[in-house]
């Protein structure tokens, strides 16, 4: 199962908007072996999915699960178009995170982001 995670710059904390995320850990999760390295993604501008126009490949293409402090619900939706479900969480570490979600465990609650409701505004008028 192939799961990223949108980081902030460092890579040590989960982003707190997945649709202006540049910095991803996607890791390739196989059952029974242990947590794999993580490959560090690196989106251009181009590449976010506030702008990529579907219209090519994408680093993305492939992943089952995204991880996020925050997300909208356009970028929801257009990730379900990519096959790949949105997690939304509280947690700040991208490793706990991942390791809650590979044991079945509830995730963190997420935290207020006041970026979640400029989201749901820009979603009123987004193409996803």
């Amino acid at each position: 199962m192939m799961i990223a995670i949108a980081t902030k710059a460092n890579g040590t904390q989960v982003s707190g908007h997945a649709g202006q995320a540049t910095d991803w850990l996607v890791y390739d999760c196989q059952p029974g072996a242990p947590l794999p390295e993580p490959q560090h993604i690196q989106l251009t501008k181009a590449q976010l999915p506030h702008y990529f126009q579907d219209d090519g490949p994408h680093p993305l293409h492939g992943v089952e699960v995204v991880v996020a402090a925050s997300a909208g619900d356009g970028y929801i939706r257009h990730m379900a178009k990519w096959g790949a479900q949105v997690l939304l969480t509280g947690e700040s570490d991208p490793l706990t995170a991942l390791k809650k979600i590979l044991a079945g465990e509830a995730l963190a609650d997420t935290r207020f982001d006041i970026t979640t409701t400029l989201c749901k505004l820009r979603d009123l008028f987004s193409r996803h």
